[in-house]
């Protein structure tokens, strides 16, 4: 154990520059690395003791800049103690404390009859501190892409940076920070623009440095670049009638890129204009990092925005021509591609898709597009869509992902979905089949839109479905924070596409179906019929047989074999897929704000993954326990269930079953069996047993409560349902007040507890009561 006590007066503050210049850094590492920049020198600093205040981090295309104020002009003096043995300690124990130490047996300090190492630290002046920590930052800098350079390239031990550096500025105060880096020595010179000002530039002190380089046409501040970008792009196009399309990331793209950002607006032929504008704009910004403009109607102009890196003499008309020409060559192609595409109908596209592998496992993208086709279509049949034409679904998804194989999409992978709504639509192909294949990959990510189009709805959510069935059934799940198929946001975009359409669907068997169907596909057996059969009988399958373990004795049989195989996979399947969807869910609605032991009362019931109906529940639940009723009801929960779990007491055959959602007579249709049922769900009590007032006036409300409850959960009123079990509070409060249950007499102790299960059934058949908390 250390002890350190700082010691001397306070030292003299002074700031500290340190640029270090390179050929181009690429615009997309230039926030990491002044994150990168700033975390190392406060780690070196600190690793000497010395106290770093603000520190200031720029950055330009040829330049890393830090700039730390009022760091000490040395470390201050410390005295480091160790405590050792005790005197009178073994040898061994005081020779290896002192050899730990590095100290003699005369040098030891003993204070309370304990040997203490005490060491006097003199302070260090903290340029030389400095000077040592530079090359320290340089060779831990974590770029994501470096190399090595030169002569001294042919070493691995050689420096590896983005590019090869070329100078280093360090100055400490007025002085200079001696330091030297894969070869290059500080100093005190920079170079100003490479156009404008190519001569070096000295600097003196910290404090001038951001206002000579702006003198020789640097601004080394990158929001200030940014803000330059950002302003005289927005005026170049208001200057020319027009609307600056935004876009922020074309902003930091730009201004990191230039020193001396100047915007320019330039013109393309109006004839690329009939290609669709989200080609032009990715175009545009992908290839050339240009912003595009809208004319005052909203339509895309044929002008763009570029951003020079020079003031120009003839006010940068040679550098729009120029860029006129490159972008024209870009549209050329994207134009060329446009019509190319067209002259192929979507269906014809399509064929191609057999050749394209979804997944090793999985089949081709042709396999995936009939079984979501399929999907679609009972989405639609069933209902389940609403208002939504099936034969438009299965239409949609049969096309939705055939613009895979255009020319432009192969160009562009980011405008898949999109263009093939375009080639619908230029193909005559109705409008809902056009909107659904554009937009059925939506929603991508948090905060994008979500379908509402029946068509579009029922070609989404087969998609996503589709895609997480099939991974899940061949075991290809997300570990950890691994997820390379991006699983977690198709579950979130389901749940999404459910909640913002209110679907009502039973994913358990729906999950099942699909994971069925593929497995049926892949292992050969692919008659209609089949299928059916297997989603038909998933219904009644137990237990689920290891895949693995079954032997075909030959192929004919494996074939054969097929359908029964896919059911026992099926089931192990959705169950697991059901618990992925439902975690996801309740990360989504703890988010909101819902309580996680309120989501998890209602998810313990079970169900067949109609997640609307289970957020309804939740819903309801949460603004019951709010009550006093709920507060009361769940403390009256508790100590009933306590009691019984203490006195290990299960209760009358009376417990609803626990599915949560079913009448438990809805399937009875025989009158007697109907009575037979409503008894068991009654609370009966031998005939010679005398209640007492308390426990009459429970068992006659719960006589009451539990059918209400019951029947509202039935008719998915659960606001109803929960307002049926507040009726039970007070009865069941003046029931603890005046009863006791472990009563002497062996007949009243058994009546009560079972009264007691009663009533925490009761309860628990809306909500498993045991898992919230309070």
């Amino acid at each position: 154990m250390s002890d350190q006590l700082a010691s001397g007066a306070a030292a003299k503050a002074r700031d500290f520059l340190l640029e270090l210049r390179s050929e181009e850094i690429p615009a997309r590492m230039q926030a990491g690395a002044r994150a990168s920049l700033e975390k190392l020198f406060r780690e070196q600093m600190a690793g000497a003791g010395v106290s770093v205040g603000a520190v200031t981090v720029y950055s330009t295309p040829r330049r890393l800049a830090l700039i730390a104020k009022g760091l000490p002009d040395a470390t201050a003096a410390v005295s480091e103690e160790v405590k050792g043995p005790r005197v009178g300690a073994p040898p061994q124990a005081l020779e290896g404390f002192l050899r730990k130490t590095g100290l003699t047996a005369e040098q030891l300090t003993e204070r309370d009859g304990v040997l203490f190492a005490i060491t006097e630290k003199p302070g260090r002046d903290t340029r030389a501190v400095l000077g040592e920590a530079i090359p320290a930052i340089c060779r831990a800098f974590p770029w994501p892409k470096s190399m090595r350079w030169g002569k001294a390239s042919i070493s691995t031990e050689s420096l590896r940076w983005v590019r090869p550096l070329s100078g280093i500025v360090a100055i400490f105060g007025q002085d200079l920070v001696e330091c030297e880096v894969g070869g290059v020595r500080s100093g005190y010179a920079t170079l100003g623009h490479r156009f404008h000002h190519p001569g070096q530039i000295t600097i003196g002190t910290a404090d001038d440095y951001v206002e000579k380089l702006r003198a020789c046409h640097v601004l080394v501040d990158h929001a200030e670049r940014e803000g330059m970008v950002r302003e005289l792009a927005r005026a170049a196009a208001v200057n020319a009638g027009l609307v600056l399309v935004e876009d922020e990331g074309l902003v930091i793209e730009n201004a990191g890129l230039t020193e001396w950002p100047v915007p320019l607006l330039g013109r393309f032929d109006e004839d690329y204009l009939e290609v669709p504008p989200e080609t032009i704009q990715l175009t545009a910004r992908t290839n050339q990092k240009y912003f595009i403009c809208r004319d005052g109607a909203g339509n895309l102009a044929n002008a763009f925005v570029c951003t020079a890196n020079i003031e120009a003499s003839d006010g940068g008309a040679a550098i729009v021509n120029g860029n006129r020409k490159v972008l024209a060559a870009r549209l050329s192609d994207a134009r060329f591609f446009w019509q190319q595409d067209r002259k192929t109908p979507l269906s014809v596209h399509a064929e191609k898709l057999a050749r394209i592998t979804f997944h090793e496992k999985l089949g081709t993208v042709a396999d995936k597009v009939e079984r979501v086709a399929k999907l679609a279509e009972w989405l639609a049949s069933e209902g389940i869509v609403p208002n939504c034409d099936p034969a438009l679904a299965r239409q949609a998804a049969e096309l939705c992902k055939a613009d895979l194989v255009t020319e432009m999409v192969g160009e562009f992978p980011e405008l898949q979905g999109l263009m093939g709504g375009y080639y619908a639509r230029a193909e005559g192909l109705p409008d809902a089949v056009a909107d659904a294949i554009r937009d059925h990959y939506k929603p991508v990510g948090q905060g994008d839109e979500v379908p509402t189009a029946p068509v579009t709805v029922a070609v989404a959510l087969a998609d996503k479905l589709d895609t997480l069935a099939q991974f899940f059934v061949e075991g290809l799940t997300p570990t950890g924070s691994k997820d390379p198929f991006a699983l977690r946001r198709q579950a979130l975009a389901v749940l999404a596409v459910l909640q913002e359409n209110r679907l009502r669907v039973g994913l358990k068997m729906a999950l099942a179906v699909e994971m069925a169907r593929g497995v049926a596909y892949r292992a050969g057996r692919v008659d209609a019929d089949s299928e059916v059969y297997a989603a038909q009988a998933l219904a009644n399958l137990g237990e689920a047989m290891p895949v693995d373990d079954v032997v075909w004795a030959n192929a004919e049989e494996r074939k054969q074999s097929a359908v029964t195989l896919s059911m026992h996979r099926a089931v192990d399947g959705t169950e697991a897929l059901l618990n992925f969807l439902a975690e996801r869910l309740k990360v989504q609605q703890k988010e909101a704000g819902v309580r996680h032991d309120l989501i998890d009362a209602v998810f313990a019931l079970g169900g067949d993954g109609d997640f609307v109906r289970l957020l309804a529940r939740v819903q309801a639940l949460q603004a019951f326990v709010g009550t006093d009723d709920g507060v009361n009801l769940l403390a009256g929960y508790k100590r009933a269930a306590n009691i019984l779990k203490k006195e290990d007491w299960q209760g009358a055959d009376v417990t609803i079953p626990r599915s949560g959602d079913e009448d438990p007579l809805s399937g009875v249709d025989d009158p007697d069996m109907r009575e037979v049922a409503l008894a068991r769900s009654q609370m009966v009590h031998p005939a010679d047993y005398v209640m007492e007032p308390a426990e009459a006036a429970l068992v006659a409300a719960l006589n009451k409560a539990q059918p209400a409850a019951r029947a509202a959960v039935a008719a998915e009123d659960f606001a109803a349902a929960m307002a049926a079990l507040a009726a039970l509070r007070g009865p069941i409060d003046a029931f603890f007040d005046a009863v006791t249950v472990n009563d002497a007499d062996a007949n009243k102790r058994a009546t009560r507890l079972d009264l007691l299960a009663h009533f925490r059934d009761a309860v628990q058949h809306v909500a498993d009561f045991s898992r919230i908390e309070g």
